[in-house]
């Protein structure tokens, strides 16, 4: 019997089988749906496209959705904005830009592949504040990491130096995940987990949260690129002349040329439009499409350029459907009932098993959630209020679970739709995604718990 046919059995006895109590047929039918479609993807059983496609249709046929409901992350703005960025990013390659950012890079950071690793996190890091959308700022990163690996000779689909390329654009998911946790403003949820975790009396503003995420943060972003250089053994590893020669391509480049003036102009001021965009009300989405409107209207991009974009459709497709199934399965309550059978199964632990059981549950949750806001807002509230019953300190819980709820964005492709643009570049396989993600969004977890735990301690009241 083949892979793919004991998964579809197995879904179809979970789909008969009476819902736990507390759950309505319809959540729990739902998440036997949302479910299989990951078991699919992570089993290498089916694309993960396919296995969307195949989830809605479920959905939809069975009347476990509407129409209405089922097709609603079609409409959603974040997600037409991971699209948007994807085809602006794309610019960046096209007129040489992305060439000349890498060998500038290449020329101060190239002596080896783990110092262009650095520099993702690096420039990462120091934009992230004036960011508060991870996935605003993963239209920044990618090209970055995109332009590294294509000057270091690591191209989507070419096997001679794959590790390499996958080295370096999961470099920048991990750096994203990470960058989020270190300021308040760098993640759109992370002011909202404030809010909440006023409600248990604890205060945390802008300094006092960089106070407490600095030096474990800074530690997880020292450590993972040396991490993933050991586990995914890039080809090219030392490279003492790459500076020297990466200087007499900048020699030989010329001065920018046009089409680079007008992609640097359109990033400037989509950058500077994103990050002023709380302060002035702007609609993220439509400063990306603001910003693809003038590289078109310039032939920076043109229609023929749009069109060979197919990874980009698919893409769109496939976080939309996950995107509404996580969606729904919070409507619907059953991720809040998750939540409380924790609580009502902790009775009896101590206040330090108890926060400990608390950070690994709401780390590993996240499999089943495509938005880190989404997941903030069902389950933050209600891992607190037990941890709390439970004698854990509060303000120390808070602060790891906000951080997880950063970390844990890695954990799979659709964790955080600031990981699409990187999922669909062709460099990284959705296996690649997985094993990595839990890798490091584990080890991370170990950092925070390990060095976190006594600082949080420290510093928070």
């Amino acid at each position: 019997m083949t892979k793919s046919a004991v998964i579809a059995l197995a879904l179809i006895a979970a789909w008969f089988t009476s819902p736990p109590e507390g759950l309505t047929v319809q959540a729990w039918r739902l998440f036997v749906v949302f479910a299989g479609a990951i078991v699919f993807v992570v089993a290498n059983a089916l694309p993960i496209l396919t296995a969307s496609v195949l989830a809605v249709a479920c959905s939809v046929l069975t009347g476990l959705l509407s129409p209405a409901k089922a097709y609603s992350g079609f409409a959603n703005g974040t997600i037409l904005l991971i699209v948007l960025a994807f085809l602006v990013a794309r610019s960046v390659v096209k007129c040489g830009l992305g060439t000349r950012i890498g060998h500038i890079l290449v020329s101060h950071f190239g002596k080896s592949t783990l110092g262009l690793s650095y520099s993702i996190f690096l420039v990462d890091g120091l934009i992230a504040p004036a960011f508060p959308s991870n996935t605003a700022r993963s239209g920044v990163i990618f090209p970055l990491a995109f332009s590294l690996a294509d000057a270091a000779g690591a191209k989507p689909g070419d096997e001679s130096r794959r590790r390499l390329g996958s080295f370096l654009m999961f470099s920048g998911v991990v750096s994203l995940s990470l960058s989020s946790a270190l300021w308040l403003t760098a993640m759109a949820a992370n002011p909202l987990g404030t809010e909440i975790a006023r409600g248990f009396g604890v205060e945390i503003g802008f300094g006092s949260w960089l106070l407490a995420a600095s030096v474990p943060t800074i530690a997880s972003m020292v450590l993972m690129p040396l991490l993933l250089y050991r586990v995914m053994a890039p080809e090219l590893t030392s490279t003492p002349q790459a500076p020297a020669a990466a200087r007499r391509a900048l020699a030989a480049l010329g001065p920018l040329r046009r089409d680079e003036k007008v992609v640097l102009v359109a990033f400037v001021g989509m950058v500077a439009l994103w990050a002023s965009a709380a302060t002035l009300k702007l609609d993220s989405t439509a400063v990306a499409f603001l910003g693809l409107g003038g590289l078109l209207a310039s032939n920076v991009l043109t229609l023929e350029d749009i069109s060979h974009e197919g990874d980009v459709l698919a893409t769109f497709i496939w976080f939309a459907v996950l995107f509404t199934f996580s969606g729904q399965l919070n409507e619907l309550g059953f991720m809040g009932f998750l939540g409380q059978r924790l609580a009502d199964a902790m009775g009896g632990f101590s206040a330090g098993a108890a926060g400990l059981t608390l950070v690994v549950a709401y780390v590993l949750l996240h499999y089943v959630f495509v938005s880190q806001t989404a997941h903030l807002l069902a389950l933050f509230g209600v891992f607190l209020d037990v941890g709390v019953k439970l004698g854990v300190p509060a303000a120390p819980l808070a602060f790891h679970l906000l951080c997880a709820t950063n970390y844990f964005s890695a954990i799979t492709p659709q964790g955080s739709s600031a990981n699409l643009l990187f999922a669909g570049s062709g460099y990284l396989s959705q296996r690649d995604l997985y094993r990595l993600g839990a890798l490091t969004t584990a080890c991370n977890m170990l950092i925070y718990v390990i060095i976190g735990t006594p600082w949080f301690r420290l510093v928070l009241k």
